[in-house]
């Protein structure tokens, strides 16, 4: 219990002072530890470094900016402790998955696409192709919304998973097929219904939950994994990647399959 108060006082210090040059040695002496014990520390309860959480903290202060749509990039970004406006973007687009004004932009029109989004039959092989991972959720009973799962290369979504989907209210089982060997951590986080845009986006009171080992892939591997989604934690690292941009590219590519597939098969008939 102690070792996380220690790293919660770090971390609403960093929240306090986003706008601040904030350096390790500095955290660590605010908290009383060596910066090596710190560092080993606040790995061990969040699963980054405290460089990395700073930015992430900084990136999800910057979106709930932009959520705003009257807010300039360059008010976010010198809000949020960068002198540069290119970092700024850099890192935005790197965690977000998208660029800053991009991001702004399409918040509406996501919101619209997520409201209306038309959820697909899952796909329950009985013989799955290996290699596969299988997620079995086990969200609050009366959760209303929807649930993105993925496998991510970190312990932290700020980038894009190497796969992922989503499950409609109800649904609490999915599985990945074909997934690259690696070692991936599985990841989910709820989104409930709501009347604000906002919403789904800004995810720092979504639950979200992980599967409590890192799943290691190999060729011709099953693993099957449980996920819990529970409130957020204090130490919680943000949820940074767009999840509503996600699912419309992967809804996008699908379309673009669908369409090819059926240029090709038309092009066959008209051959023969």
């Amino acid at each position: 219990m102690e070792k996380k108060a220690i790293i919660i006082k770090a971390i609403e210090y960093m929240k306090d002072h986003l706008d601040e040059e904030i350096t390790t040695e500095e955290l660590s002496k605010y908290v009383g530890y060596s910066p090596y014990h710190f560092v080993r520390i606040f790995k061990e309860v969040t699963g980054v470094s405290p460089r990395h959480y700073l930015s992430a903290l900084r990136i999800e202060a910057g979106k709930k900016i932009l959520a705003d749509s009257s807010s300039s990039i360059l008010k976010a970004s010198l809000s949020v402790g960068y002198r540069s406006m290119g970092t700024f973007s850099s890192l935005f687009k790197q965690y977000v998955g998208l660029p800053p004004k991009q991001y702004q932009n399409s918040i509406q029109d996501l919101y619209g696409f997520l409201n209306a989004y038309d959820f697909q039959e899952t796909d329950r092989a009985f013989q799955p192709p290996l290699p596969s991972v299988v997620c079995h959720l086990e969200p609050p009973e009366k959760f209303n919304g929807i649930i993105f799962v993925g496998l991510f290369p970190r312990p932290i979504p700020d980038e894009r998973p190497v796969a992922g989907t989503a499950l409609k209210p109800g649904e609490t089982t999915c599985a990945f097929y074909h997934v690259p060997d690696g070692t991936y951590y599985a990841l989910a986080a709820a989104i409930a219904w709501s009347l604000n845009p906002k919403d789904y986006f800004l995810l720092n009171r979504a639950l979200r939950g992980k599967a409590e080992r890192p799943v290691a892939v190999k060729q011709g591997s099953q693993s099957v994994v449980r996920i819990k989604l529970r409130e957020p934690l204090p130490y919680d690292p943000p949820i940074l990647i767009n999840l509503p941009r996600l699912l419309f590219e992967k809804v996008k590519g699908a379309n673009k399959k669908k369409n090819d597939s059926d240029f090709f098969d038309k092009v066959k008939e008209n051959n023969t």
